[in-house]
């Protein structure tokens, strides 16, 4: 019979996930302060360093914030706590040899569906948002670090449509991967102006109204911009597929 080493769980462990789940079930809630380190140690029955890792681990999970002279207070976990966690597993994938093709088929299911969304339950001002951000990037051509900003800031603008934070962390998990393809495929001169082009006729199909424009507009978009990705970085043919 084949033995099979079981790892115990730390004192510290199991006193960040009892915290973790009594902040799931609300019985501490944003903007709450979670008892004193005495009271905690008294709580679970262990000493100062167990209940310090506990509380250090949940900060890094974005579950609480510690201040130094404070009690640690419970926040709402942002996009900047999700983020790590989830590009770390998409980049172990990324790892696999179509892992770029892959990358690009979810950007193109995420992004077109955020397009559509955005042309169907856009407001006036999430309209004045796309189009502020539409300038800047028509303003930055030429200037490549700062088109590259505003071609990431375009996008979120985009996301942010949405107002659900899950597609904004997606979409900044997503952002951070690409900044590869974004390097390589604005290196070829006059990709800038493509881009910034095609982000007008995005926005524009989004302020009429049009759900299958602003859909068709994001997928040429993303596909053209991964064919001279491909062109550039890996010397294949430019493709208007996302494959």
């Amino acid at each position: 019979m084949k033995k099979y080493k079981i790892e115990r769980k730390t004192l510290s462990e199991q006193v960040a996930e009892r915290l973790e789940q009594e902040i799931r079930e609300g019985t501490y809630k944003a903007g709450d302060q979670l008892p004193s380190e005495r009271e905690m140690m008294e709580q679970f029955g262990v000493g100062r360093p167990a209940v310090r890792e506990a509380l250090f681990y949940l900060q890094k999970l974005g579950f609480v914030a510690i201040n130094s002279g404070t009690r640690p207070r419970v926040i709402k976990p942002t996009s900047d706590a999700v983020l790590p966690r989830l590009s770390g597993v998409v980049q172990q994938l990324l790892e696999d040899p179509n892992g770029q093709t892959s990358l690009q088929d979810a950007r193109v299911l995420f992004e077109v569906a955020v397009a559509r969304h955005a042309a169907q339950q856009g407001t006036s001002a999430d309209h004045a948002a796309l189009r502020d951000a539409l300038e800047t990037n028509l303003h930055n051509i030429g200037d490549d670090p700062a088109f590259k900003r505003s071609d990431v800031a375009f996008h979120a603008a985009l996301a942010k449509v949405t107002d659900n934070p899950i597609v904004v962390a997606v979409h900044d998990a997503l952002s951070t991967l690409l900044d590869d393809q974004r390097a390589h495929a604005l290196q070829r001169p006059g990709e800038d102006r493509i881009a910034s082009e095609a982000h007008r006729e995005i926005v524009e199909a989004i302020e009429r109204g049009d759900p299958d424009a602003a859909e068709d507009a994001m997928r040429r978009h993303l596909q053209h911009h991964y064919g001279t990705y491909r062109t550039l970085k890996e010397g294949g043919p430019q493709t208007d597929s996302p494959g």
